[in-house]
């Protein structure tokens, strides 16, 4: 999540000033009799200024001077009560809209611990761990504080730990680095069941950040929330109590949701002290074709091809945006629709057009990101992977293509646009389906509803019997845990023992197996690691099998 600029904006007041209105920009798009009538709602969202306050005095003069030279002279209301609660050792949860500056509000406490840690005549200091949900957050918010602790030199050690930072890299990180920015999957399989090595970092953790929380719901969340009671456990092991800060723009009832997954107490800060600019939000829907489907209903223009124009006409009006699309195909079909197209118009157009998906390696991702945030990209045609708080401030307009499937995503996917404060344009089309058909002509359902509750149920035993295997590795479990993990546990531990799976000694349970426990469940629920089925006499590839979870070792459902 990038920090807000609370007095300035990444463009140029020339250039801002010389910007079309986004009626203006949506005006141009639906310019002719055909097009016109493709729109069938517009909302406005009227702009909203903004209400400073001051830091908390024990935030140290350093950091606030290294936020003063990043360009913000004074912190929003909201950034400094959440500071004050982090200051305070309060879990905290700060739920404000997209580019409100959270990322901030949660910073400060974080680089003033880890300022303090730095001087300690002896050990490593204060550490503080970030967790987002996707890698290129995580690379981004490291660029982000990396940036604004220059001042701070080497109190300040940022380092991301996922599966793509080389083994050689790996051993500094465990030592050295004092704000490790990782993902849960990587924390639940690589941090957790590795804990004596990572012993000093643990020790020394004073915050866990939980990036855009939100999207810890369902069987995921579940999972994760699971994972955030085994480091929480483990942490104690080691002396530590750390404070939990989380952030999420669409949340609703955010503190329950926040201790829910937490396990703690969480205090909500919502009130939005951010300023933001208008936001023109249009309905579009794509025209019937002479292509007839079954029993003779008339097809409708895909919403891929739709958005590949829609992209087009951004570009050649030299705005910066993004069309959302819900698959890689539909993300790199819309690329080279809109490049051919711009190539007819002027060639030097077609190549600020892009892809952005999931599957690309590691520093394709990165340019692309940096090419899209320097301005070198107009248009970007991405998959979800940058619906989340990546900083890509200054886009002038979104592209949405389907509807995402809830109104967070929704909210989310349109709040890429405008991240300076600056007007806005966003713009929903409606896929061929009857649910799209049905939002786009009852605009009252996405504009007058508030987004979803973050759904997730910890104490599921499908859920919570592979995480009680994988704690026991780490740490034969006790009864003092059943606090930790819920009541649950006395009902799962017997059965996990009849499976053989654990094994009771004196007052504690042991991991039997000689597998890593922690390999033997997939917390984004897509099944374990893939085993290649071959022919035993010639090793020749027959296919592939998915292993099974530990639910399924102990037979749940059987009948």
């Amino acid at each position: 999540m990038p920090m807000a600029k609370n007095h300035r904006s990444d463009r140029s007041s020339a250039d801002t000033a010389s910007r079309p209105s986004p009626s203006t920009v949506l005006d141009r798009l639906a310019s002719g009799p055909s097009r016109a009538s493709r729109i069938t709602h517009t909302e406005h969202l009227p702009p909203r200024a903004g209400r400073h306050a001051v830091w908390p005095d024990r935030i140290r003069s350093e950091v606030v001077a290294a936020v003063q030279a990043a360009g913000i002279e004074h912190p929003w209301a909201h950034q400094a009560r959440v500071a004050e609660h982090a200051l305070d050792g309060e879990s905290v949860i700060v739920a404000t809209g997209t580019a409100s500056g959270k990322s901030l509000a949660y910073l400060a406490p974080v680089l003033t611990a880890l300022l303090e840690g730095s001087e300690a005549p002896n050990g490593r200091g204060a550490t503080a761990l970030y967790l987002a949900p996707t890698k290129a957050l995580a690379a981004d918010q490291r660029r982000s504080v990396k940036e604004l602790s220059q001042p701070l030199g080497n109190a300040v050690r940022p380092a991301v730990y996922d599966g793509d930072t080389p083994f050689e890299e790996r051993e500094w990180v465990r030592q050295y680095a004092n704000y490790v920015l990782t993902n849960p999957d990587m924390l639940h399989r690589g941090i957790l069941p590795s804990h004596p090595r990572w012993s000093s970092f643990l020790r020394a953790l004073r915050y866990v950040v939980i990036d855009e929380c939100h999207t810890y719901r369902g069987v995921f969340g579940s999972h994760v929330a699971q994972v955030l009671r085994r480091l929480r456990r483990l942490c104690a092991r080691y002396g530590a109590s750390p404070v939990f800060l989380l952030a999420s723009a669409t949340a609703a009832e955010p503190s329950v949701a926040a201790s829910r997954l937490t396990g703690l107490p969480v205090v909500e800060v919502a009130d939005d002290a951010s300023p933001r600019g208008e936001l023109v939000f249009a309905l579009w829907e794509p025209p019937l074709t002479e292509l007839h489907g079954e029993k003779g209903a008339p097809v409708r223009r895909t919403a891929t091809a739709e958005t590949a124009d829609l992209l087009t006409g951004l570009t050649v009006q030299g705005m910066r945006s993004i069309s959302f699309v819900r698959s890689r195909r539909g993300a790199e079909l819309i690329a080279v629709i809109a490049q051919e197209r711009l190539a007819e118009i002027d060639r030097s157009l077609a190549r600020r057009v892009a892809a952005y998906r999931g599957g690309y390696l590691p520093e394709e991702r990165r340019a692309l990101e940096a090419a899209l945030h320097s301005g070198e990209l107009l248009g970007l045609a991405a998959t979800s992977a940058l619906e989340l708080g990546v900083d890509i401030s200054g886009l002038d307009a979104v592209v949405i293509s389907g509807y995402p499937g809830t109104r967070a995503s929704l909210w989310q996917q349109a709040g890429r646009a405008g991240r300076s404060g600056e007007g806005a344009l966003a713009i929903l089309v409606a896929r061929d389906d009857p649910l799209d058909t049905f939002l786009v002509h009852h605009p009252e359902a996405l504009f007058d509803q508030p987004v979803e509750s973050t759904v997730l149920d910890p104490d599921n035993p499908y859920v919570l019997a592979p995480h009680l295997c994988a704690a026991a590795a780490e740490l034969p479990l006790t009864d003092e845990d059943f606090e930790l993990f819920g009541p649950a546990c006395e009902e799962l531990l017997p059965q996990l023992e009849a499976a053989k799976l654990l094994r009771r000694r004196t007052k504690a349970w042991h991991w039997t197996r000689r597998e890593r426990a922690a390999d033997l469940t997939d917390i984004r629920g897509e099944g374990g690691r893939p085993v290649q089925v071959v022919e035993s006499g010639t090793g020749r590839p027959v296919g592939v099998l998915s292993t099974l979870d530990i639910a399924g070792i102990i037979g749940w459902g059987a009948g």
